[in-house]
């Protein structure tokens, strides 16, 4: 980020933050400081790109950080009181000093940003400048600055230049600005990422669908793989050891051939035909299963990219279709329910009969169940364990049931309730009561 920017940065906290109500970090190299006043401020400070922004709504942290530098960050600015915000050194470098009180003493800490191109950092400073953690330690092969525990930082040098200054009208109306010209750059290239995985995903199971025998295939092998082994039963007597082949007649009493296999018994081969007429009989009665769920996950494959299409933020894309993680565990592919995660509860989708009746038969009687109301849909299932869910996830979970039991955008009525209040009367059919309705628009 710009010199000039950072200046009217700091301008801008040292007249309107006063004290430290939250600070975190909510993604790698992003942290969210929350000033007085639900004032928040994100500082990206990933190398060679960092820039400081606002936005209005707040970003989600996507996990849970709690490395060294984070316990510190925590424990040495929550509920802390500024004493002064400053360009450090008049170089790219924001300084916020902070007192925080302990049950002991008063503790002072130094925030120092360096928004300083490869060299990006967050470095957290005692009041002699010894270094307490820090967002990238530095050992002395990889630069001469050291970046440690508990060494005193050294100074960077500064830039002999003189730096360009241009006007900011409103550096608060520009920090908001800076953020929707990423959104906007960004979104697009993340939208035709996000579809193409989707369709990749799509065109295997399509091709998996394509390949699918017939029912009347299978019936059809598997009777003559009977007949065949049958055949070979009722001549047993007068087969011979090693004999490649005989003549007999089949059930419609024409003259048929019959070969044996040279590498086992004639009553062997023949108990291999009836395993293998067994299977193919068996497929036949669970082909139309297997098309009907693969074509369900189609189904639900083809809303998700429409749904991603219509998405207007990178949040609500990583939502639907979050990007695993490196050291995520993969997602057992016995699962009975599509999933997804928003601020903190776990939301269950059945994509088909078998896995809304799946969702009924193992949800809990305090999880919330959605529907919409008077048409067939998608049961969604809010994983809870008490009386109420935020307004907030009760407005998620029924944008997903809507987005994913219809193929147009419009208005729609949602019903909820506790699972308790669902009865089930077959299969997924059910009755329930009491209910609230919420209507949402998709």
């Amino acid at each position: 980020m710009k010199y000039y920017l950072l200046k009217e940065v700091v301008s801008y906290l040292q007249e309107n933050a006063h004290n430290i109500k939250l600070v975190k970090r909510i993604d790698n190299n992003i942290i969210i400081i929350e000033f007085n006043n639900k004032n928040k401020l994100y500082f990206d400070m990933s190398k060679g790109k960092s820039i400081v922004y606002k936005r209005k709504n707040t970003i989600k942290a996507k996990k849970d950080f709690i490395a060294p530098f984070d316990v510190v960050l925590q424990k040495r600015f929550y509920n802390s009181k500024i004493e002064n915000v400053e360009l450090y050194n008049d170089d790219k470098i924001i300084n916020i000093s902070v007192n925080s009180s302990s049950s002991y003493k008063k503790q002072k800490t130094i925030l120092q940003l360096e928004f300083t191109g490869k060299h990006t950092n967050i470095i957290i400073l005692d009041e002699n400048r010894f270094i307490l953690e820090a967002l990238r330690h530095i050992d002395e092969f990889s630069s001469s600055r050291v970046v440690k525990v508990g060494i005193k930082l050294d100074e960077i040098p500064k830039q002999d230049f003189v730096p360009k200054i241009e006007p900011v009208d409103n550096i608060e109306e520009y920090l908001y600005k800076v953020y929707e010209d990423i959104e906007e750059k960004n979104i697009e290239n993340y939208k035709k990422q996000k579809i193409t995985q989707v369709t990749k995903k799509l065109k295997k199971l399509e091709k998996t669908l394509l390949s699918l025998p017939k029912k009347e295939e299978l019936e059809i092998e598997s009777n003559k793989l009977y007949e065949k082994a049958n055949l070979i039963i009722s001549n047993l007597h007068n087969l011979k050891p090693y004999q490649k082949s005989f003549i007999t007649k089949n059930y419609q009493g024409e003259e048929v051939e019959i070969e044996l296999e040279m590498k086992m018994s004639a009553s062997t081969y023949s108990n291999e035909l009836f395993k293998k007429a067994k299977k193919a009989k068996h497929k036949a009665l669970n082909i139309k299963i297997e098309k009907d769920n693969l074509e369900e996950k189609v189904e639900f494959l083809k809303r998700m990219i429409t749904n991603l299409e219509n998405s207007n933020s990178i949040d609500d894309m990583e939502f639907l279709f979050p990007k695993k993680q490196k050291n995520q565990t993969k997602t057992k592919k016995s699962q009975m329910y599509e999933s997804f995660f928003f601020e903190g509860y776990k939301i269950m989708l059945g994509t088909s009969e078998r896995e809304n009746i799946y969702l009924l038969q193992n949800s809990k009687a305090s999880d919330f169940w959605f529907h919409l109301k008077d048409r067939p849909s998608s049961h969604v299932i809010v994983q809870n364990s008490k009386k109420t869910i935020p307004e907030s996830v009760i407005e998620k979970a029924a944008v997903i049931c809507a987005q994913f039991s219809s193929d147009f955008g419009g208005n729609y009525s949602v019903d909820f309730t506790q699972r308790r209040n669902v009865k089930i009367q077959s299969g997924a059919n059910v009755l329930y009561n009491p209910y609230t309705t919420i209507n949402i628009k998709i």
